[in-house]
């Protein structure tokens, strides 16, 4: 019986949820489920959309590249300094090292250098002698040790030079492919900014009642397969918190690259929320599609991430009933979306 109430439950948040995506401010509900009305500017209004949403995410994809990159600047310019610091440790032993072996070097002339035998010869006592020995011996052993140490701080020295062109070369690499994905980025944005910016106020209005109903559409055929029926996963608290997180960030802006507090783009919303529950995860969605556990569909639970594309371009937070809460693109504001209102890739989960 409760299995029953909870689908019904289930089924009624996501039908609210569909209504709350479909539901604009200056658009009735009937409107929003109203099939589009045939006119001669629909079609190449539907066009226009279809062309701005494909900049869009070829923007996302930029973004991804670009936000990799970027990670894997800091992670090379920490890994700079750690071998800076490495230097200098390894350039302070080598002046110790240089040290002992000058103080044991004088310690050996002040003795004469006098050989074994003659030693002997003028010792008083031969049990003075062999102690004298012993320790002579001790003493090269400790010289050699020396000697052995100072080279191979020597060879570190080379190593962390050589680790450390790596590492500039790395970095240089990254800052080009930086700075490229940033200008792919801007002129995708720009593109589609520019198409959007030509049409009318009503146009606009149209413009996004269309992109609501295409969204309702998938979100319809991806529900009436009955892709939930089998998913009752509870979130972890981890996964909670991640949650809480992403609904407390609805209405601020998309901006690409961002990862708050004031705007996120799709990744900086999923990692911070999931920073927040305690759990470092990867920056981008490529490299969270790649790096973190995946799970069916049907094993879902909300905190899991859905990747979206072929291209792994997209990633919302799953919060439950078949919703999600994402950062959509340049121009919109973190909001609630269904789960299925775009091409889902696959689900993983951070705290597998």
């Amino acid at each position: 019986m409760g299995t029953v109430k909870r689908r019904k439950g289930a089924t009624a948040l996501t039908l609210l949820c569909a209504l709350a995506i479909l539901t604009a401010p200056g658009l009735t509900v009937g409107t929003a489920f109203a099939a589009p009305t045939p006119d001669p500017g629909a079609k190449s209004l539907e066009q226009v959309r279809k062309e701005i949403e494909d900049l869009f995410r070829q923007a996302g994809t930029a973004t991804d590249a670009y936000n990799l990159a970027e990670s894997e600047t800091r992670t090379q310019s920490a890994k700079i300094v750690e071998i800076a610091n490495q230097v200098v440790a390894g350039q302070e032993r080598i002046a110790a090292l240089k040290n002992r072996a000058g103080a044991a070097a004088r310690a050996q002339y002040r003795s004469g250098g006098l050989p074994p035998g003659a030693k002997l010869a003028l010792s008083n006592s031969p049990t003075q002698f062999l102690d004298g020995a012993d320790r002579l011996r001790q003493g090269e052993k400790a010289t050699s040790d020396l000697l052995s140490e100072l080279n191979r701080t020597q060879s570190d020295l080379q190593q962390y030079a050589k680790d450390a062109s790596a590492q500039w070369e790395a970095l240089e690499a990254n800052r080009i492919k930086q700075e490229t994905s940033k200008r792919e980025i801007e002129q995708k944005i720009k593109a589609a900014e520019e198409l959007e910016s030509k049409l009318e106020a009503e146009e606009k209005a149209r413009l996004l009642q269309l992109e609501q109903e295409a969204q309702y559409r998938a979100q319809t055929a991806w529900l009436s397969t009955g892709v939930l029926k089998d998913v009752h996963g509870l979130a972890t608290d981890a996964g909670k918190r991640a949650v809480q997180f992403a609904s407390a960030q609805i209405g601020k802006p998309y901006i690409w690259g961002a990862e708050g507090p004031g705007a996120f783009d799709c990744s900086g919303l999923t990692s911070q929320a999931w920073l927040t529950a305690g759990r470092t995860i990867p920056r981008t969605s490529q490299e969270q599609l790649r790096l973190l556990p995946k799970v069916a569909i049907k094993d879902m639970r909300p905190g899991d991430l859905i990747i979206y594309f072929d291209d792994a371009s997209h990633v919302g937070l799953y919060v439950g009933d078949g919703a999600i809460i994402h950062a959509p693109r340049p121009g919109r504001n973190v909001t609630l979306a269904g789960a299925g209102s775009m091409p889902i890739k696959a689900v993983v989960r951070p705290d597998a």
